[in-house]
């Protein structure tokens, strides 16, 4: 059976800002594995459009064997977008989800094979709201930025996590990796 791991970034004071972090090449590694050791990633409509920045580096190399390697992993992934905007992709990689999310997530929960990526702030608090997570990790970056989306203001009910490891970074982030308790 596979893991719906969800995968986010946050600055210290709990908002998710996609310019806030450090991006430095240790993080680009870990994420490159992250993604390697995927089998899809799920996205909503806006951070599938973030996340097309990385489109250009697949033609134009930057330099940077941390960023292109990345490049190269997150176009290799399939993705799965939600949108009820969007009419189609532009990217040969991914697709428009036809189903609701609990239903794409149940059905790959079901199939052996590596582990489900979910990378949007939006689809994160809909699983935790449907405790569909199986592990969740969270980048912790040394940085206050006093306002933004925070991560977890939509949450219907009170979730206790158990702590499975982190993972220090030179920059000071920190990643934190956790299961909900009931799960074990």
């Amino acid at each position: 059976m596979r893991k719906i791991v969800a995968a986010i970034n946050m600055t210290l004071d709990g908002f998710c800002d996609h310019t806030a972090g450090i991006p430095d090449e240790e993080l680009h590694d870990h994420y490159t594995e992250l993604v390697r050791n995927g089998d899809a990633m799920l996205y909503g409509r806006i951070t599938y459009e973030l996340m097309k920045f990385w489109k250009p580096l697949l033609i134009n190399l930057s330099g940077e064997k941390s960023m292109d390697d990345f490049a190269i992993a997150i176009d290799a992934i399939p993705k799965i977008v939600f949108s009820n905007t969007l009419q189609q992709t532009d990217w040969g990689s991914a697709t428009l989800a036809t189903q609701p999310i609990e239903e794409v997530v149940a059905e790959y929960k079901k199939q052996s094979g590596k582990d489900i990526l979910i990378g949007s702030r939006s689809l994160i608090l809909q699983l935790l709201n449907l405790n569909l997570i199986d592990e969740l990790q969270i980048c912790i970056h040394p940085v206050v930025i006093g306002k933004g989306l925070p991560l977890f203001d939509k949450i219907n009910d009170r979730t206790i996590l158990k702590l499975l490891k982190t993972k220090t970074f030179d920059s000071g982030a920190i990643i934190l990796y956790y299961t909900r308790a009931d799960k074990e």
